[in-house]
């Protein structure tokens, strides 16, 4: 007799858009890997609907509508009854975790971070207080220069930090992209490796000859506007990075993509200056492969950025700072270049753009990590395996997760009746 299919529910923070940001890709990824399972999911979001929105159904993925702060998810989960519930970042295991717990003790919860929010506020923060004592200075060499120690004293006072570290431990398995952050839970916050499991973004390797350095112009930089790190990176390339590489190429184009461009980013279009803001990408695999250098200086953020996987995809050399860089790559060479300062990153950036042997390399660099570290045939095997045996022995794992078990006792009580209390206000109202 067939086994009944494993139950899946996602409880999204967003809808998908995986055309517009790597989180939204690397959601549909997992959600790929789920369904060469045969596992029967169910995504729910209690966020409007995005214009980019994956087309689910078509998948063969239910979709529902859910609300926070209601009821209504209790029955609804009570009647899906699902064997794995995965949380879309931990603001949607705060809102859910204890509706969850309650209706559905039996099943896994696994939360997808996307990556650490704790951390890339804290490098936020530490940015702008660079900014303040070094104004003039445009040599990050100092700010990208902290080690796991440093990031944890930043980090640790933080409510963000305590917030997002909890819903790792209510947890029974965290998705981390990035190794990095997984040695700064394990080693500095003393977060139970058995709690985390490392799950980057998972793709074919290419196998198909790239487009040669003679078929590409231009640079191009590629982002969700949204994002602060990438904004930030827009405005750093404008006012110090382009103008540098100008300089040097007085003829160079620089093409900036993005997702809900905002009319401040459209305000710095200059066709004069060859700095063009091109708007949402319809196809970012295409305009990465016509592009012969792709340009990604971020000053801080976190996870690994799935611009430069794209870019390593379509066999598009790049140039970015230690923090794009973080977590993407080995003692193996990088698949183009990694400098601190504005300088460095332009002269870097027209070297490269110019040496068609370095930039050959540079390409075959990019195909070889992919295959090292981001192949789709080694990493969804493994999440599966991860989640499976983790259900196979849930009561044990929950018991080694004492500290789990404590702060679901005692969080999910006050998120419950803070909920209950919203709930009741809205329908007095």
């Amino acid at each position: 007799m067939n086994q009944p299919a494993t139950k899946v529910l996602v409880i999204g923070y967003v809808w998908p858009e995986p055309r517009s940001s790597a989180a939204g890709g690397h959601m549909m990824q997992i959600l790929e890997t789920f369904l060469t399972q045969g596992w029967d999911i169910t995504f729910s979001s209690p966020a409007t609907i995005g214009e980019h929105k994956a087309d689910l159904p078509a998948l063969g993925i239910a979709e529902c509508a859910i609300e926070l702060n209601n009821s209504s998810f209790d029955d609804f989960i009570c009647e899906l009854a699902p064997d794995i519930v995965l949380f879309d970042r931990f603001m949607m295991e705060e809102q859910f975790g204890w509706r969850v717990e309650k209706h559905c003790p039996a099943a896994l919860r696994v939360l997808e971070t996307s990556d650490l929010q704790s951390l890339r506020d804290a490098r936020q923060q530490r940015f702008k207080d660079h900014l303040k004592a070094q104004p003039d200075n445009d040599d990050f060499s100092a700010l990208f220069a902290p080690g796991l120690e440093d990031e944890f004293q930043r980090m640790a006072d933080t409510d963000l930090a305590k917030r997002e570290i909890a819903a790792i431990y209510r947890c029974d398995i965290s998705l981390m992209i990035s190794d990095m952050e997984i040695r700064l839970l394990t080693e500095q916050f003393k977060v139970p490796a058995a709690l985390l499991h490392w799950c980057p973004l998972m793709m074919e390797p290419p196998t198909e000859a790239f487009a040669p350095f003679e078929a590409r112009a231009h640079f191009l930089s590629i982002g969700n506007f949204r994002h602060a790190p990438n904004w930030d990176a827009v405005l750093w390339m404008k006012n110090s990075v382009w103008p540098l590489i100008r300089q040097q190429l007085p003829g160079a184009q620089l093409h900036v993509y993005g997702a809900y461009t905002p009319p401040k980013a459209t305000a710095l279009h200059n066709p004069a200056q060859g700095f063009h803001v091109m708007n949402w990408a319809e196809d970012a695999l295409q305009v990465m492969t016509a592009a012969r250098i792709c340009l990604a200086p971020l000053r801080f953020g976190a996870g690994i950025k799935g611009k430069l996987a794209d870019a390593m995809l379509c066999g598009t050399p790049n140039i970015t700072t230690p923090v794009g860089a973080e977590a993407m790559g080995d003692e193996q060479p990088w698949p183009g270049a990694i400098a601190h300062s504005a300088t460095a990153l332009a002269d870097a950036a027209v070297s490269l753009y110019q040496d068609r042997e370095r930039w050959t390399q540079a390409q075959e660099h990019g195909r070889q990590l992919l295959a090292r570290r981001y192949d789709l045939h080694r990493h969804g095997p493994a999440l599966v395996e991860c989640l499976e045996h983790c259900r196979s022995r849930l009561d044990a794992h929950r018991r080694d997760n004492f500290t789990g078990s404590m702060l679901r006792h005692h969080a999910h009580k006050s998120t419950q009746y803070m909920s209950q209390w919203i709930e009741a206000k809205n329908r007095n109202l």
